[in-house]
């Protein structure tokens, strides 16, 4: 069984340089531009099936930044009553991710990283037989994983490096994302999350899913500093929304209230049928829903913190 490490926010787009791509130590593949930063890694019984892969994720690459950005003023609204008619086969894979959470304040980018991600893993599968496969972008992964075949996912902080607890997903599972999202991220959170992993059937579900449920993961107290988005960053997709800069020490209480919320959430979307799975850290405390109280799959095994969950 492999480990896959799952630790970052989404991603925004920006306008790129062209796309670069290298090998890095055999048998993965790095391919980055702009703010897209993937590694990949295919399994097979025969050498030429993964050099097929790798050759369909390259050709796949090369054009996804450019297309989304020629959507971004599409992908930045927040979704309303009717859906944005948007072209690319990414933006509509962001769109669909989103589009369940439109009760709430969501925009398609809330999806980004894990859509770029099924998009490319997509085109690998497509193209040769594999065993396993995983896309990585940025800590938000896709996964292929054929009968009688896992990988264990390692959920490491975006608060700190440590490895804070896995995920064994097999290919039984309807799971085939993980994506973890908070404060400490990449991309900006309305939450004080340090961290929210979610799991879900892609990586652009888990991604939508992660955001929403890290923004949850929120109580109001002086110890908390937040800012309008816009003016954390200029080409947000927030506006003035309030996201969160700093988070001093908390009461426990607080603490509690904070989690609380965001395991509202999250039951929800499981509830829905929108996720499998989450696991919300904040301060040293940790829930996780949708696993310990009904395992993904028989056998499976969730570890936070040397505790065996299920």
């Amino acid at each position: 069984m492999d480990r896959l490490w799952t630790g970052r926010g989404s991603m925004s787009a920006a306008s790129p340089p062209g796309p670069a791509g290298d090998s890095l130590p055999a048998p993965r593949l790095h391919l980055h531009q702009g703010p897209i930063d993937l590694i990949i890694e295919a399994f097979a019984d025969d050498a030429t099936a993964v050099d097929a892969a790798y050759a369909a994720a390259r050709a796949r690459f090369e054009e996804i930044l450019t297309v989304l950005v020629s959507e971004l003023p599409l992908l930045r609204k927040p979704l309303g009553v009717e859906p944005p008619l948007l072209a690319g086969p990414v933006a509509r894979r962001m769109l669909a991710a989103c589009w369940p959470h439109r009760g709430l304040f969501i925009t398609p980018m809330a999806a980004v990283a894990g859509s770029v991600a099924d998009e490319v893993l997509a085109a690998m599968v497509a193209s040769a037989g594999l065993r396993r496969a995983y896309v990585n972008n940025g800590g938000d992964i896709a996964l292929h994983l054929a009968p009688g075949e896992s990988f264990r996912v390692g959920l490491a902080g975006i608060e700190d490096a440590a490895l804070h607890g896995t995920l064994d997903l097999r290919a039984d599972d309807a799971a085939r994302g993980v994506a973890t999202s908070g404060w400490r991220g990449r991309s900006m959170s309305m939450g004080i999350a340090d961290a929210v992993t979610v799991v879900a059937a892609d990586a652009a579900a888990a991604d939508a899913a992660a955001t929403l449920v890290a923004n949850a993961v929120n109580v109001d107290h002086r110890s908390i500093e937040r800012r309008p988005a816009c003016d954390v960053r200029d080409d947000t997709d927030l506006g003035a929304l309030p996201v969160t800069v700093a988070v001093g020490t908390l009461p426990e209480v607080a603490v509690h209230e904070a989690l609380a919320r965001g395991v509202a959430r999250a039951q929800g979307m499981v509830d829905r049928g929108l996720i499998r799975a989450a696991c919300l850290r904040l301060a040293g405390e940790v829930r996780v829903v949708g696993i310990a109280s009904g395992k993904l799959v028989p056998g499976s095994i969730v570890t936070v913190n040397g505790e065996t969950l299920a």
